[in-house]
């Protein structure tokens, strides 16, 4: 049996998985990504460790082939993750600072520097990016200002799965979907912005070689295969952006086909057979990207998002923790019961969800969380459904600038990440949305988008629509309540005015 490894690189974990032609699962493992603060004088300053990132990827690779008979039945092995978080290289291959996460603000600086001299209307006709801080050239430019000595040093900034791909093959190459977070990245030639590079001052000597997703890196070689446990001289694909390498199973890189990524963060995209960008589509924070997909570009908001229900548990749970522990249950089941217990509209509670700033269709870094209409009746349920409904609100909003900045109708909607498997948020965003949400049978889509890119890049598929029609498993689809929809739709024009309302206190504040 051939077998495909889609290794997929998140800000909580770090997985292999290893695939059949048809899309199953056949072993897997797992590791914890490691967030460090190593600057007491900067305790906000966020980095991943590049040993971390490498040790945690090859100690998850490895337990998963340790569960095959034979690593060479591993066919090819392609990498997908985060986007916008680098590191800088040597000419030996040496890595000389860590990652900067995408939780850092240090680049705050850089991006009123960028906005003032380069401006957002320019970056996003030549790169369809919105400007945040954590853009890949902020964090260049903050080098090149801050450790000047590291950048003279620099033979390449590697994304980090352009890092990843360097350990198990010695590859310095990116793929479209990835420079696509950078800035400096021209959507409609597909290659590195003459003009953003002149406009910023970096050097074109820093960044890797640009290719489409599926293009054959090289073979992993001899130290990684034994640090691994894969053959060595396995196939190294060009793998792409998560959100993206995640529409492939489930085939939303087709027409119409809206996809939901719900997990730490949430992502709601469209393809498109060019890239459109126009202002309408740049003051909705949305972003366009080339596509992992040959021949399409992805539309896509994105906010933080299940982190804000985290957050809750970690700090209001303990009831539900003890009532678990002692049924010998899952939290998560007596929480949802609770925000279940609450009416729809939990009792005239809203929730602002924006704990870590907001990005689509508002765009403002400096945006707070909060809560309106508490009152003496509110109850912990209530609160923890406004959460939810304050979540599924975003989402709502997301999914109308899409439409209306890309003049395309939503025709179906697939759902698929981690939040997925909770019942009540994914039915209630369906009540919200007014049309059936499908949650295709796939346990995580963007690692197997992966394998897909792995399986194209040796010919095992054609193309992405004939891996589609051979991994494709049909799952639940929630049908909305359409009353309830109805009276959402109203809700929704309340929770509209929150943000312009409570915006300028969070500046104050």
């Amino acid at each position: 049996m051939d077998y495909l490894m889609g290794i997929d690189l998140g800000s909580t974990s770090l997985k292999a998985v290893i695939y059949d032609p048809s899309g199953n699962a056949v072993a897997s493992g797992s590791r914890k990504t490691e967030l460090f603060h190593l600057d007491d004088d900067h305790p906000e300053w966020a980095f991943w460790k590049p040993e971390q990132i490498w040790g945690g990827t090859a100690d998850a690779i490895a337990e998963a082939v340790g569960k095959l008979d034979d690593p060479k039945s591993v066919r090819a092995v392609a990498v997908t993750g985060m986007g916008m978080d680098g590191v800088p290289i040597d000419e030996d291959g040496k890595w000389l600072y860590p990652f900067i996460s995408w939780h850092d603000p240090r680049t705050g600086p850089q991006l009123q520097w960028w906005k003032d001299n380069i401006g957002a209307e320019k970056s996003f006709a030549i790169g369809g990016n919105p400007l945040w801080h954590i853009n890949s050239a902020l964090r260049i430019l903050w080098m090149a200002e801050h450790e000047p000595e590291i950048l003279r040093r620099t033979d390449k900034w590697l994304l980090i799965e352009d890092f990843l791909n360097f350990m198990l093959c010695g590859c310095r190459t990116t793929d479209y979907s990835m420079a696509s977070n950078t800035l400096l990245f021209d959507q409609h030639k597909l290659n590195w912005s003459d003009e953003m590079l002149e406009a910023s001052g970096i050097d074109r000597r820093l960044l890797c070689e640009a290719a489409p997703s599926t293009t054959r890196l090289g073979e992993i070689h001899a130290e990684a295969a034994k640090r691994t446990g894969l053959a060595e001289g396995t196939p190294v694909i060009l793998g792409g952006h998560d959100h993206i390498c995640g529409t492939l199973p489930v085939g939303a890189f087709r027409p119409g086909v809206v996809l939901d990524v719900v997990g730490t963060w949430e992502s709601v995209q469209i393809a498109m057979a060019e890239p459109r960008l126009t202002d309408a589509l740049r003051e909705t924070g949305m972003m366009v990207q080339a596509h992992v997909a040959r021949g399409r570009y992805a539309v896509s908001g994105t906010n933080p998002s299940a982190g804000m229900l985290e957050w809750y548990r970690g700090q209001y749970g303990q009831e539900a923790r003890r009532s678990a522990e002692q049924a010998g249950d899952n939290e998560w089941d007596h929480l949802m019961a609770a925000a279940a217990a609450s009416p729809p509209g939990a009792r005239r509670v809203m929730f602002l969800p924006h704990m870590s700033g907001a990005n689509c269709p508002v765009l403002d870094d400096r945006s707070l969380g909060a809560f309106v209409g508490l009152s003496n009746i509110t109850t912990s349920g209530d609160v923890l459904r406004a959460i939810i409904e304050g979540l599924n609100y975003q989402f709502l909003d997301i999914v109308t600038a899409v439409e209306t900045s890309t003049g395309t109708k939503a025709e179906k909607f697939i759902g698929v990440g981690g939040v997925t498997r909770n019942q009540f948020w994914m039915q209630n965003k369906a009540d919200m949305v007014g049309r059936p949400i499908e949650v295709p049978a796939v346990e995580e889509a963007t690692p197997l988008g992966a394998a897909i890119l792995a399986g194209i890049g040796v010919g095992l598929y054609k193309d992405a629509d004939e891996a589609f029609e051979r991994v494709r498993k049909p799952g639940k689809t929630y049908e909305p309540d359409l009353e309830l929809s109805k009276q959402y739709a109203e809700w929704f024009e309340i929770y509209r005015q929150l943000y312009p309302a409570i915006g300028p206190i969070s500046h104050q504040l």
